[in-house]
């Protein structure tokens, strides 16, 4: 059976995959494709169900329970550090009257600042182009996500609001849930429970064999050095990725709550799990 499993172009993506990729997860009368797209992309891709297996952004999965049930593994989540808001070093100090590039309506990265910031006016740009239109001057403000978080100070942009720390600072600690990993229902029980084992087996067998596994995920870096991506992957990938745990759950039951609550998404948001 033919599996697409679809993630984003980025060295933590990378990485989790690493155990397919080396062949040390056997598939076990699976046949598993990788396709690599940007998060927004992926976003929309979703809602028309396309691929078996998919990174999306938890805002986009508040949209996808009917088609998509959430894995327990291959979360991304920012404890005490996420997607952050930038600005030349003599840019605006709040952003009142400030329009914000960001990388996709349906991104968590733009809920979080919708919770933060209500009413936020934005410009929806491609999240490789954010980080350059800020250094020229193109926009006043940008939502960085992914590498951007580690680069944007070798710019000489300033943080204007770290959006991981100001999470955990409203939950009393909890990490902000950004991406998840979800598998088609219409798969059916026993396949989704199978597929999501081995994806769990690729997940632990990267962490187990990090020097490895980083020296692959290099390549998705996009320019960053070993020792920058094996800081952005430690952001990224660790325990919570492997187990979301009671903090990792309490987490995103906390997110879909907050998001309701301000009319960010259209309806609760039950938090279950393929086991």
């Amino acid at each position: 059976m033919r599996i697409t499993v679809a993630h984003s172009p980025d060295s933590d993506d990378a990485f989790m995959f690493y155990g397919f990729a080396c062949g040390a997860v056997s598939a076990d009368g699976f046949e598993i494709d990788q396709v690599l797209a940007d998060i927004e992309s992926l976003n929309r891709a979703a809602f028309e169900g396309r691929y078996e297996v998919t990174a999306v952004s938890f805002h986009a999965y508040a949209h996808l329970l009917d088609r998509y049930a959430l894995l327990p593994h291959g979360a991304s989540m920012g404890d005490r550090y996420g997607p952050i808001v930038v600005t030349q070093a003599d840019g605006p100090r709040s952003l009142d009257g400030v329009t914000v590039a960001i990388p996709g309506e349906l991104t968590t990265a733009y809920l979080a600042l919708q919770l933060f910031h209500p009413g936020v006016a934005y410009r929806v740009m491609p999240f490789d182009e954010i980080q350059p239109a800020v250094v020229d001057g193109t926009v006043d403000a940008g939502l960085l996500i992914h590498e951007g978080q580690l680069t944007y100070g070798d710019e000489g942009l300033r943080c204007l609001v770290d959006l991981g720390v100001w999470w955990a600072e409203r939950t009393g600690g909890l990490p902000l849930p950004l991406g998840c990993n979800v598998i088609r229902r219409d798969l059916g029980t026993d396949t989704m429970r199978e597929v999501s084992r081995l994806l769990h087996a690729s997940i632990a067998h990267a962490l187990e064999n990090r020097e490895a596994a980083i020296a692959y995920a290099l390549d998705f870096g996009r320019g960053l050095d070993v020792e920058r991506t094996d800081r952005f992957v430690g952001m990224y990938v660790n325990g919570l990725t492997l187990d979301y745990g009671e903090r990792g759950r309490a987490a995103v039951e906390r997110l879909f709550a907050d998001a309701y609550d301000r009319k960010v998404i259209p309806a609760p948001v039950p938090v279950e799990f393929v086991e």
